[in-house]
């Protein structure tokens, strides 16, 4: 079967989010003071973003590697974005840090080319001494969705369907002004479906969520298939410096990405909306998966 341009930059980005390029860099840490991969006391040095998701991932990460025996402190910075924490590892502010592909690909210079440029572009822009480790199952991507009473209205399963119905739908949702989202434009060439644009209104028809958003499970939302990709992949994966992550780090770390679901991650980002610290969160989710005492 032929490859499509979709499935070549997909398997592209799968593939160079698994290369270990290795080496290590210093950089400047704001104040004046020069922060490193391990920083002065021997501590691995682990950022996330202000988003939930990255907050208890970040949390998991630690948790982990302490019962691993490794020394972690939390980076006095939340970068404002996916992209932000991982360009603070490539810089050497931070020494580790959840990414996600598609977040991580825009943090680097010319990461916006083409698919089919994918391959060559990360080979060019990527600097040695990252390792990008294996990737978990979970998302924390963008989905497209609608209620239970509208797909079965519609009969819809799929975003092909969306072309299908006799009224036009409002697009729109908390997370489309996410760089990933489809917008009308891209559902109509890619499905041929003509939606209405409705920003971030929750009350669009079709909305546009994070996949770990707790509304989907809380409201019984249908999530909408997507056979040809609009919407890119981002699964969750540590970004690291390769100096500070030794054996002993990256086996600690795949036992995180070989058990964590979307529909886990999820659980974790409901409970730190609900209160809890991604902290208390990440204990429970490693005694119940048998990570930790």
């Amino acid at each position: 079967m032929t490859s499509t341009p979709v499935s070549r930059w997909r398997a592209a980005v799968l593939a160079a989010c698994s290369l270990a390029l290795l080496s290590a860099c210093a950089t400047g840490s704001g104040d004046g003071t020069t922060v490193r991969a391990a920083d002065q006391q021997g501590a691995m040095v682990i950022g996330s973003d202000r988003s939930a998701e990255s907050r208890v991932v970040a949390a998991l990460y630690g948790e982990l590697l302490t019962a691993a025996g490794r020394r972690v402190r939390t980076a006095p910075t939340v970068y404002a974005s996916a992209a932000d924490s991982a360009r603070a590892v490539v810089a050497g502010d931070i020494d580790l840090a959840p990414a996600y592909e598609t977040a991580a690909l825009r943090a680097l210079p010319h990461g916006q080319t083409m698919p089919d440029d994918l391959a060559a572009t990360l080979s060019m822009a990527l600097p040695p001494g990252v390792v990008a480790l294996k990737p978990a199952r979970a998302e924390r991507g963008v989905v497209v969705a609608v209620t239970a009473a509208t797909a079965r209205r519609h009969h819809l399963s799929g975003l092909a369907d969306l072309g299908g119905t006799d009224v036009r739908l409002t697009l729109g949702g908390p997370a489309s002004g996410d760089p990933d989202a489809p917008s009308a434009a891209s559902i109509k060439k890619t499905y041929g479906a003509i939606l209405a644009a409705a920003g971030t209104s929750r009350t669009a028809d079709v909305l546009v969520l994070h996949d770990t958003d707790p509304a989907i499970a809380r409201e019984g939302l249908v999530v909408l298939a997507d056979p040809k990709d609009v919407v890119p992949p981002e699964h969750v994966f540590p970004l690291a410096d390769a100096s500070a992550t030794d054996l002993t780090a990256r086996k600690a770390l795949a036992e995180i990405n070989s058990r964590l679901t979307t529909a886990e991650l999820a659980g974790l980002v409901a409970a730190v909306d609900a209160g809890r610290t991604p902290a208390k969160a990440a204990r429970a989710w490693l005694r119940a998966k048998g990570l930790t005492a």
